[in-house]
């Protein structure tokens, strides 16, 4: 589909890449990955004709459809909706449908029917009638009402105002509107940064279903092992091409590197042990032919590289934590409101000493206002205790804004390290990858990935014993979060971690508190036990399950043997309208996938009598779609009034 021929790139005298040449193919799932600084980005900003190499060539056809987002997008302000935003994705199509309301305006005056310009418009109409058909118009509302919701929009959201959202949840839009143009090839770069776990959930899901390529930077681990099947490395301007997913790909790539470095050896040994017979028998003449032969041989030789791997490590050790009393932190019945809008609703939660707990949920559901709340930097309505002897360290998720940005590094540090520790800043600084120069560099040239291990160094500039991190992975690479996350491990003290990411809060909390709707819901055990347990993909199972946990319980023996009984009734009958549901999905899905090989026939096809006959087969495809379409509505609203009605008993 793309190919991309003997690439290089240069900025000035620097060479980012060079020689680069791989073929994107329909159906692709590419990870596109390296350290920072390797051209990632640069990558797919060539691919999505942003600009051109310094040399090379890069091969696409004319009518491909690509979607790029950008790791970082310059927001513009507008009027619209979030719904009306998004289907700008549709621009086209709708000036097309305008197109068609106007001409059906034109001939609903006619009075010649033989006319000329009467008999074009009809032809007209006919076309653009069969060609917004077949691409879908009529799905727009539903197909951006799906999108949004599974990005993380509520029904209210739909019809606020863009301006109204933060950064992050405008980039949502952003991508939503990407996916609803359904290009070609999808270039997503960092494309999870700004979701929570549900909605990094659903676009694994879309992924999975997508009919065209992808090709993703992330170092969300579990993201990419979820969507990837193939593995392409930037490592010192060149690139290995794997056919695996990402943790696949690691173990090949230690493998590759073992053998480079075997072969490396033996090559060298063999040069030394040339070079030593030269030096011996080069002045004795009977030796001569087989010297001479030896020096060809070296000459000849091709010198076996050896594939540098960045080894530049962090190296996290948090200071042992002073002990505190056995509960760390208590709320009870806390409330927090921002003016009128509710955000957390009589809380009550309890960690104690030495728990390592996570706080996970959508975003804007609390999670940030809580970890706040709990360091002491929002006031609150309700109850808060901090136990006996607790030392807070905080990383906020705007750490980034935090820092002064006329301070250099090590200034950052110097300003707040008191007593024996002043001694020891190069080297904490050193621990995080800042050395020479660099401690000298000021905040506000360095890398995201620069500022948030900045942030972290300052953790280690005096002994906590409750460490709240609020996003700490963002901007951090793979081999970066690997590291942290054993530190973190070895901790001795409390944790509460804010993250949506997987991998990482795999194996290191055992407490997950999950924030829905103004409350919070405890889970005891890691992230997976709590996605497998909660079914976190079926959002209406989970809603409901918050509502019956929440039921008051019963006094009387008689009441709990009568709830059973309706517990079970209900759980039958619900079984059987979730069945159906799962056979009429199945029977759209069937329908759909036919709809779309009929589409790429009618594409291609030039014999006027096939087309003639594929419209007929299309049109009653669709109708008996449209049909099974209004059947799947009628049960989800009948398993939703099912639910509602008996979560009010």
């Amino acid at each position: 589909m793309i190919s991309l021929n003997n690439i290089t790139v240069r900025f000035g005298a620097f060479e980012l890449f060079s020689g680069i040449t791989f073929m994107i193919d329909q159906r692709d799932r590419i990870g596109l990955v390296g350290k920072n600084g390797a051209g990632k980005s640069t990558l797919l900003k060539l691919i999505s004709g942003e600009f051109s190499p310094s040399e090379g060539n890069i091969s696409k056809p004319s009518e491909i459809n690509i979607g790029y987002l950008p790791q970082q997008l310059i927001l513009q302000n507008n009027s619209n909706s979030v719904i009306e935003e998004a289907k700008l994705a549709f621009s086209e199509f709708l000036k097309l449908q305008k197109e068609l309301d106007e001409l059906n305006l034109k001939i609903s005056s006619a009075i010649d029917f033989e006319d000329e310009e009467y008999l074009k418009a009809i032809e007209r109409i006919s076309f653009l009638t069969e060609h917004l058909s077949i691409h879908g118009l009529n799905s727009i509302e539903a197909d951006t009402e799906k999108v949004l919701k599974g990005l993380g929009f509520s029904a209210e959201d739909l019809n606020r105002k863009v301006t109204e959202f933060s950064g992050g949840w405008r980039m949502r839009i952003e991508l939503a509107k990407i996916l609803l143009k359904n290009p070609d090839l999808l270039l997503l770069d960092e494309p999870t940064n700004h979701l929570d776990i549900e909605a990094i959930q659903w676009l694994e899901e879309f992924i999975a279903e997508y009919r065209g390529a992808v090709v993703v930077i992330s170092h969300d681990r579990a993201f990419l092992d979820n969507v990837t099947t193939r593995t392409i490395e930037l490592n010192l301007g060149k690139i290995y091409d794997y056919k695996v997913s990402y943790s696949q790909f690691k173990e090949l790539q230690q493998e590759r590197i073992k053998q480079q470095l075997a072969s490396y050896e033996n090559q060298q040994k063999l040069i030394k042990d040339t070079e030593e017979f030269i030096e011996r028998f080069r002045y004795k003449a009977t030796k001569a032919n087989q010297v001479q032969s030896r020096i060809k041989q070296l000459e000849k030789l091709e010198i076996i590289e050896v594939d540098e791997l960045d080894n530049s490590r962090l190296n996290i050790k948090f200071a042992p934590a002073p002990r505190s009393g056995d509960v760390v932190v208590e709320t009870k019945d806390l409330t927090k409101y921002y003016g009128n809008k509710l955000v957390l609703k009589d809380i009550n939660l309890i960690v104690e000493r030495g728990e390592k707990v996570a706080f996970v949920g959508r975003n804007g559901e609390g999670k940030t206002t809580l970890s706040r709340i709990i360091t002491g930097e929002l006031d609150y309505d309700g109850v808060l205790k901090i136990g006996h002897n607790v030392k807070i360290g905080y990383f906020a998720q705007n750490q980034d804004e935090l820092l002064s940005p006329e301070l250099t590094v090590f200034e950052t540090l110097d300003r707040v390290a008191v007593g024996d520790i002043r001694t020891k800043l190069r080297d904490i600084l050193g621990a995080f990858l800042f050395s020479g120069e660099d401690i000298e560099k000021k905040v506000k040239v360095l890398s995201g990935g620069e500022q948030s291990r900045l942030s972290l160094a300052k953790l280690l500039l005096e002994p906590y014993n409750l460490l709240v991190l609020d996003e700490p992975t963002n901007h951090l690479d793979m081999r970066s979060k690997d590291i942290l996350k054993d530190a973190l491990k070895k901790f001795d003290g409390t944790l509460i971690l804010v993250s949506h990411d997987r991998y990482f809060l795999d194996g290191l909390v055992e407490k997950i508190y999950e924030f829905k709707n103004h409350k919070i819901y405890q889970h005891i055990g890691g992230i997976y036990d709590f996605i497998k347990k909660r079914k976190i993909e079926d959002l209406k199972e989970l809603e409901y399950k918050e509502k019956t946990n929440t039921l008051p319980k019963k006094e009387t023996i008689s009441e709990n043997k009568k709830n059973y009984l309706e517990k079970k009734e209900f759980d039958k009958r619900k079984r059987q309208l979730k069945s159906k549901i799962e056979k009429s999905e199945d029977t759209i899905h069937q329908l759909e996938t036919e709809l779309e090989t009929l589409k790429a026939q009618l594409n291609t096809t030039v014999d006027s009598k096939k087309i003639e006959e594929l419209y007929k087969q299309f049109s009653e495809l669709e109708k008996q779609l449209e049909k099974e379409m209004l059947y799947w509505e009628s049960l989800i609203t009948e398993l939703e009034d099912f639910e509602n009605k008996f979560s009010l008993k």
